[in-house]
């Protein structure tokens, strides 16, 4: 009988009993739970993680179903880490689990696309021309031009097929790089880390071209400047096991549960295991609700805390009831020992000058460098002595470089802390504050712009005849921080009450928090670094370095970790946590990435520099240098603007430039071989007369615009790009929303050394190109839009700063629709190149200008003062007191081929990092293997092919220590050729271990011991910043070789800056000329605006998801606080309106206790393409986070050739601040959606 006749049937059979009654057998069909059954069905799981700069790097398992991802959850097979840790699951956050929802959302950028504006110019040209003619004839006609450049950002793309995309992109590159330079041609992708052989793939095209590749953690600001200039490291850091190995956390601006969601769990176990926990921030953020103790300074002024801290552990730990551990520590491991020369001025002041070195004394036997190496007392015989470690003992000379307590004979040291009991008197020295500096929005504690304070000091004959007074950083430092010892005088306190710089009494009046709340803390962390030898630890965020005066926050909390012996040492130091930084197999990564393999250098350029002058923020400029120096420079030294001050940096070889020079360095080549002259001679020439300058000095000229940026792996104008509106007005050419006028049209001094143009150029980009699997803001204004693969789509590498294990990125699907893995895009392009460039440009010879490189001889350049060449004060010395130049070879009709293939530098020179170098034939001869020799005739022919990204992640992997042993083992032995030193230990365990690609997708893999960080992994210690410094006696990359209280070069004096103090947000200027100007009727009140990372979102990622969408606001959102949002008439959920000189943003306000007042805080990168209406101030949409801000530069992240103050690629330089910012806020009086708003037609492309 049929189951419907069976259910019709009145008498059904009894079901069957089970269970003692207790079950019963059912007969109902459940087919309809096959559905359910089937939507959690797969076909395989591939293991890939998330290329999203969030620093989690987590294993994920990605479930694939007939050929289409599914979902993804959890791995969780990591390593174990040891028996008294837990492990590192769980890993992952709701962000990472939503992101299969991109594959096939709407949003997907599926096919090529191309403006239709430009499209059109583009097929009409061809059909007449040539690809390089038709560019030509485009871009060299500004109506057609105009055209397609005033449209950018306001839809109207058209789909296009990739040989055509490929064919406008390479036809506009080569007309670039033959009319203007290939300097011309520049790219921007962050974060190499989170999938480096993405990364390597537009760096290796542009690098090969003659392009320059624009750094971003200084553009970002998650550079800390205060770390190279304190450690000569950029940024090395714990990995989050550690902090379970801590005894006592402050977790200072950085929102743990928040923003490292995988690692929150180590933060709440290392409580479990009896860690006290304090958190500081200005806000009751997500880490507050964790922690023991929560202290709430007023935002921008976290140095004064700092500073308070820092008073109570040298009085109680250093002067009253010394450490003896503190003591020793600070002895070896910093420079509290070292000499400081005293300067007498005219008007009868004391003032620190720089190291003592032993030049000073006539050289002290030393041969090598002596103006390079600082000087100290031995307490065991009473003289100055010579120690190991400085930065003269690095170079020029083997076996020396270490920081063993020994002096440069051999002989045994103890060097003397202070010069109080040996003193030859104790004098009055004075020291800048600025504590007292009035602002409307910040309290200020009015004292003498200039302190009086006494010190001990040592009288010496110097080699130039004259005497001089010396003192011990220590000394200094003590005097500086106001603590007294006796010594008489004033400006020292003898009771924390005492109000006097320095103290908690002091720093209570600038950031609101009790005195005894500072004593308290200061004590617990330095009593537990005393009893546990270094177990106590700072985590902090890049929220205090996005300020101006970033220095002097981090440097005050840095302080105290070396104060009390915290640094390389298990459990404690600085957990700076910010971007995914730390790229691993950096050594091996850096040759495939910027072409080395087969020409050198690169051509690399800081990120903040560029934006700067290219997008002309620098014609707004208001922030005055004089507001910025100490009182104790001489202001007639200091003259013009900031910009004067990097275009100077660029000529003395401190920073590099992008463009470089004032015309085509090919054409320069040329020119100089004709003359019968050497290219670098030639251009030395033409320098010194005048008739050759360098691009900044007139950065609004035509020959000097940059002409095509390509964008990869980022959203540079949805999320990174401090002043918005300035980039889309100068850099696009496109509508925006800035409401500021420049200093031509306010008639405001000008710069002195830069050429004025009346006239602001508008669109000086000829093309914009993105690389995205989103349609994102950047895509959105951008011309050409590649669909990339997603990172479910393709093969790369993944390492992160909070684990040492390297992951995959696994290609669980095809790439869908159209889109191509970046590796391809970018082999694709040059194979275009190279097929066009025959007629065009064939082997070229371009002249490349390099700063003077940390890590390199070259960083010794500039020993003593400041001199300029321009000014005549000294000779125009290539790799001295200007750019190195270096002629290097492009192959353009053979780039495809140097592309796609391992070039034969790495045979003939080797490789290297931070100075070593080691030998690499085997390495390169086993690639040759394992991804085949290439068989094709020509350049490449028996070179180890490139050709797809897993031949790159495995030449990447075999080439670096940290996942070839073998390599590692020679990288330590090169190491050991400076320090003297036997370093191989730390390695010959892992000799024959060499990490495969198919290791990784199988688990994730360990990273091995490597000299190029400064941590060790290892089965006994977690992953710290300096142990091995501190362990292995490795110098740090300073001056002293040491952890570096003191910052001599003249400018970080005459800056103020030689110590760490307060320095309160600076003016930016921006409110006055607006508010009250365009009133809606509504109260305006003022704020200071700051932008922390998000809960819905990893930067711009995720915030235009769905199903994050779903679970926040759904929108664009500011936070106010409850008393804020009342004086300005508005309550939650309300539309609202901030804005500036700068630009303008609409928003909701959520309206909650958890904010302090005066603040206005906007988490980041919030899509403006998701529910933004338009801004009344503006008349256009409502913008980004960064529509109100503008890059601000500051001079003493310019200096170069100065030990640790030199330039590297993402090490130091210009960071992009923008927190001293303030805005008007005000309820908005109609909500626009600009439903009607005017767009130019969309053109029809020809067909």
């Amino acid at each position: 009988m049929s189951y419907f006749l069976d259910r019709l049937n009145f008498f059904k059979p009894a079901p069957e009993p089970f269970a003692d009654g207790h079950g019963a057998t059912r007969r109902e069909d459940r087919s309809w739970e096959d559905s359910y059954r089937r939507r959690w069905q797969y076909d395989k799981i591939v293991r890939s993680t998330h290329g999203v700069n969030c620093t989690g790097s987590c294993s994920w398992k990605v479930y694939v179903k007939n050929g289409l991802v599914t979902w993804e959850t959890q791995q969780t097979d990591y390593p174990r880490t040891r028996p008294d840790l837990p492990n590192h699951e769980p890993r992952g956050c709701p962000r990472g689990a939503s992101y299969s929802w991109y594959l096939y959302s709407a949003n997907r950028v599926k096919y090529p696309l191309i403006r239709a504006a430009l499209l059109k110019l583009w097929r009409e040209a061809r059909k007449s021309k040539s690809p390089v003619e038709a560019w030509a004839s485009i871009v060299s006609d500004p109506v057609k031009a105009k055209t397609y450049k005033q449209k950018r950002g306001m839809g109207g793309f058209v789909r296009s097929t990739w040989d055509e995309v490929n064919e406008i992109i390479a036809a506009s590159n080569l007309y670039t790089v033959k009319e203007f330079g290939p300097d011309r041609v520049v790219g921007f992708s962050p974060i190499p880390a989170m999938s480096m052989v993405s990364y390597a793939a537009g760096a290796r095209y542009l690098s090969l071209l003659g392009g320059g590749c624009l750094s971003f953690y200084d553009w970002y600001c998650d550079l800390p400047p205060s770390s190279p200039q304190i450690w000569g490291e950029q940024t090395d850091v714990p990995e989050s096991a550690d902090w379970y190995n801590s005894r006592y956390i402050i977790a200072w601006g950085s929102n743990v549960p928040q923003t490292r969601t995988p690692d929150a769990h180590f933060f709440t176990e290392a409580r479990y295991n009896g860690t006290k926990t304090v958190a500081i921030t200005p806000d009751y953020s997500e880490v507050a609700k964790l922690t023991d103790h929560w202290l709430h300074p007023k935002q921008g002024t976290d140095a004064a805390l700092a500073f308070a801290f820092g008073h109570v552990i040298l009085r109680e730990f250093h002067v009253d009831q010394p450490s003896q551990y503190f003591t020793d520590y600070c002895r070896q491991y910093s420079d509290m020992p070292m000499l400081v020369r005293l300067e007498r001025r005219a008007d009868g002041r004391l003032v620190p000058e720089r190291y003592l070195r032993a030049a000073d004394l006539g050289g002290l036997g030393e041969t090598n460098n002596p103006e390079w190496k600082t000087l100290a007392i031995d307490d065991n015989s009473g003289d100055i002595t010579v120690p190991n470690g400085s930065v003269g003992f690095r170079w020029g000379e083997k076996g020396k470089w270490n920081i063993e307590e020994k002096d440069s004979a051999g002989r045994e040291t103890r060097l003397r802390l202070s010069l109080k009991d040996h003193a030859d008197g104790v004098e009055s020295v004075s020291f800048p504050y600025f504590g007292g500096i009035e602002n409307e929005y910040w309290t200020e504690s009015k004292f003498s712009d200039v302190l009086e304070r006494n010190v001990p000091v040592k009288r010496l004959n110097l080699a130039d005849g004259k005497e001089w007074l010396v003192a011990s950083v220590y000394d200094l430092l003590l005097a500086q921080y106001g603590v007294d010892r006796g010594l008489g005088g004033g400006n020292v306190a003898r009771s924390y009450d005492d109000n006097v710089p320095g103290t908690p009494a002091w720093q209570e009046k600038i950031t609101g928090v009790p005195r005894a709340e500072v004593i308290q803390i200061a004590r617990e962390f330095a009593r537990t670094a005393d009893k546990t030898h270094g177990r106590s630890m700072v985590i902090v965020g890049a929220a205090m370095n996005h300020w101006f005066h970033n220095d002097m926050n981090y440097r005050g909390l840095i302080n105290m970790l070396v104060m009390c012996g915290c640094v390389g040492q298990t459990g404690g130091g600085w957990a700076h946590y910010v971007g995914q930084e730390k790229l691993r197999p950096q050594s091996g990564w850096a040759p495939i990435a910027f072409g080395t393999d087969w020409s050198k250098p690169p051509r690399q350029m800081n990120g903040t520099s560029f934006f700067y002058f290219n997008s002309s923020q620098y014609r707004y400029e208001k922030l005055g240098v004089e507001e910025i120096l100490s009182p104790l420079a001489d202001k007639s030294k200091y003259s013009g603007s900031l910009a004067d001050y990097n275009l100077r940096a660029v000529r003395m070889g401190w920073l590099p430039s992008l463009p470089q020079l004032n015309t085509n360095p090919m054409k320069l080549v040329r020119e100089a071989e004709a003359a019968g002259v050497a290219p670098v001679d030639y251009a030395v020439g033409k320098l010194k007369d005048g008739s050759l300058d360098f691009a900044f000095a007139d950065p609004d000229a035509p020959e000097n615009y940059p002409r095509n940026l390509f964008i990869w792996r980022s959203n540079l104008l949805g999320s990174s790009g401090k002043g918005h509106e300035y980039m889309l007005k100068h850099l696009l050419g496109t509508r925006h929303g800035l409401q500021g006028k420049d200093l031509g049209e306010r008639g405001a001094a000008k710069p002195e050394e830069i050429k004025w143009r009346d006239e602001a150029p508008e669109g000086k980009l000829d093309l914009l190109v993105t690389l995205d699997f989103r349609m994102c803001t950047t895509a959105l204004y951008s011309d050409i839009v590649l669909p990339t693969a997603t990172w479910y789509e393709k093969d790369d590498l993944n390492t992160s700063d909070m684990h040492p294990f390297i992951h995959p990125l696994s290609k669980a699907v095809d790439p869908a629709w159209e889109a191509r893995s970046d590796w391809e895009i970018f082999k694709g392009i040059a194979h275009t190149v190279s097929q066009l460039a025959p007629g065009v440009l064939g082997v070229e010879r371009d002249l490349v200008l390099v700063p003077t490189l940390h890590d390199t001889p070259n960083e010794i350049a500039m020993p003593y003062g400041v001199t300029d060449w321009k000014k005549g004060q000294c000779d125009l010395i290539p790799g001295k007191t200007a750019p190195s130049m270096v002629v290097v070879e492009r192959d353009y009709p053979n780039l495809y081929k140097k592309f796609s293939s391992l070039g034969p530098l790495l045979d003939k020179q080797g490789n290297g990092g931070k100075g070593m170098s080691w030998d690499t034939k085997h390495e390169v001869e086993f690639l040759a293997k394992l991804n085949s020799a290439v068989k094709a005739e020509g350049v490449s022919q028996g070179r180890p092919q490139l050709e797809t990204a897993i031949d790159a992640a495995e030449a990447i992997m075999h080439l670096a220590p940290e996942t070839n042993g073998h390599v590692a083992v020679k990288a330590w032995e090169s190491l050991g050729t400076f320090t003297g030193r036997e370093h191989t230990h730390l390695a010959v365990g892992k000799e024959h271990e060499a990490i495969r690609f198919r290791d990784i997708q199988a688990q994730p893999r360990k990273i091995i011991s490597s000299p190029i960080w400064s941590g060790l992994e290892d089965e006994n210690v977690s992953y710290n910043a300096g142990y091995t410094n501190v362990h292995e006696l490795i110098p740090w990359r300073t001056l002293t070789g040491r952890q570096q209280f003191y910052q001599d070069h003249e400018w970080m004096r005459d800056f103020g800056e030689g110590f760490m103090q307060y320095r309160p947000p600076v003016d930016t200027k921006t409110i006055k000329p607006i508010i009250g100007k365009k009133p809606n009727g509504n109260r305006e009140i003022v704020l200071n605006w700051i932008t922390p990372h998000q809960k819905w979102g990893i930067h711009s990622t995720y915030s235009d998801n769905l199903i994050m969408q779903t679970l926040s606001r759904g929108g664009p959102i500011v936070w106010l606080s409850e008393d804020d949002a009342k004086s300005a008439g508005i309550e939650d959920n309300d539309w609202i309106e901030l804005f500036n000189v700068n630009g303008a943003i609409a928003a909701r306000a959520v309206v909650s206790q958890r904010m302090m007042n005066g603040i206005a805080m906007m988490y980041h990168a919030q899509e403006r393409i998701l529910n933004t209406p338009g801004s009344e101030i503006t008349g256009t949409r409502g913008g980004i986070h960064n529509s109100v801000t503008r890059v601000v530069v500051k001079p003493t992240h310019m200096i170069g050739g100065y030990a640790q103050l030199a330039y590297g690629f993402n090490y130091y330089g210009t960071v992009g601040t923008n927190r001293d910012e303030l805005v008007v806020v005000r309820k908005m009086n109609k909500v626009d959606w600009l439903d009607g708003e005017p767009v130019p037609a969309t053109e029809e492309a020809a067909r």
